[in-house]
């Protein structure tokens, strides 16, 4: 037995001896163990880490050739075997808790390093212009993880979409967009009659026509314009929004906000909901709209009139603002087709038309608008009140 150790020393180890191990072994052994293990197991997720990340880097945007991805992956096992040497000595140094814990801190740095220098870099920015340029924000869209067979499946991806329009809505602050105002209400409204319904249908809008639409018109306008204002995205749906490459991010990508404006909050949720491009059944719909009004509500985005305690009073106001975005789209995807050539926007219309005659049918100050777009359309009055699958 050395009677000139150190404290760090432990100078008689005897683990098969009952009573050493009782009254000193084990306190020593679990006293390095509840270390050494984690600091082990943070060790080896860095190192492997490192090898995941490193074959993605050219999905991430880096320009690396495979012969330098290859380098990087070796450099992280040369770098822990060489760091095996110094710490070798350190234990007789400073002990064998200690080394660990300083060498098990230094994979700190690399870890926190990657977080950091992984992020989409912004290499441009014009306010002015609401341009950003990006590295990368990858290369998958909540529409195409989207199992359009079965809705309960995609419940996850709404909450995410819904967790990130709450955010947005809270950041909103007011002057810092333009106003969703009756003007630009009413421009929209009218891509409907001008498009749609003269360039599309070949009607003139005239007469009784005219008088219905823009008795309706008004009324749209007024529901809308009473709802309380935050960010509107005016495109917030699947198409829009990214999907984050790490599982673990909850956080979705939003792209094409450059017509964001300060307006009802009701537009996005009916945008997300109401999508241009896919038909839910209504029980899907519900469910998400009530779980965004939960969360909204939680964050003080529903403190207007009855709507913190009546999701039916929040819910109309939906229809009403989803109503102006159906004929709107209408009369867009009517122009992108004949305008601009692209016809395969107006062979999404009937879904338009779906949303436009349901809504127009469970209000009762709308019902001419549903009469005069039965007529135009040829269909028959609707019976009930469930949205059903196109």
């Amino acid at each position: 037995m050395n009677t000139s150790t150190s404290r760090a020393d432990i100078a008689d180890w005897n683990p098969e001896d009952e009573r050493f191990w009782e009254t000193t072994g084990k306190r020593i052994a679990y006293r390095n163990l509840w270390i050494s293990v984690p600091a082990l197991l943070c060790g080896f997720a860095v190192w492997g880490m490192w090898g995941i990340i490193t074959v993605q880097m050219l999905n991430l945007g880096f320009p690396f050739t495979k012969d330098q991805l290859f380098s990087l992956t070796a450099i992280a096992g040369l770098a822990g075997a060489t760091m095996r040497i110094p710490a070798s000595f350190l234990v007789r140094l400073a002990g064998g808790r200690n080394t660990i814990f300083l060498t098990t801190s230094m994979l700190l740095a690399p870890a926190l390093g990657t977080g950091i220098a992984l992020q989409p870099e912004v290499l441009d920015w014009q306010q002015e212009h609401g341009f950003m340029l990006l590295t990368d924000l990858g290369d998958q869209t909540m529409m195409s993880a989207i199992d359009a067979d079965n809705p309960p499946a995609n419940q996850g991806l709404y909450l995410q979409a819904v967790d990130t329009l709450v955010q947005w809505q809270q950041a909103s602050r007011a002057g810092e967009l333009p106003p969703y105002d009756e003007a630009l209400l009413r421009r929209e409204l009218g891509l409907f009659p001008d498009w749609y319904l003269v360039q599309h249908k070949g009607l003139a809008v005239e007469g009784k026509m005219r008088e219905t639409l823009d008795n309706a018109f008004d009324v749209i306008v007024q529901r809308n314009l009473a709802a309380p204002c935050v960010y509107v995205h005016r495109d917030f749906m699947p198409r829009n929004l990214m999907m984050p490459r790490d599982a673990a991010e909850p956080r979705l990508g939003v792209l094409d906000f450059q017509d964001a404006v300060q307006g009802p909050i009701t537009y996005d949720i009916a945008s997300l909901m109401r999508d241009a491009f896919l038909t839910w059944e209504e029980d899907f719909v519900l469910d998400i709209t009530i779980r965004y009004w939960e969360k909204a509500r939680k964050a003080g985005l529903m403190d207007f009139e009855d709507w913190h305690s009546d999701f039916g009073a929040f819910y109309r106001a939906v229809e009403w603002m989803g109503l102006q975005r159906h004929l709107k789209v209408a009369g867009i995807f009517a122009r992108l087709t004949l305008r601009d050539g692209k016809p395969k926007y107006l062979a999404d219309a009937p879904r338009f038309i779906h949303y436009i005659r349901t809504t127009t049918n469970r209000y009762r100050e709308l019902g001419p608008l549903l009469k005069v777009i039965d007529e135009i359309e040829g269909t028959t009055p609707q019976v009930g009140f469930a949205y059903g699958r196109m």
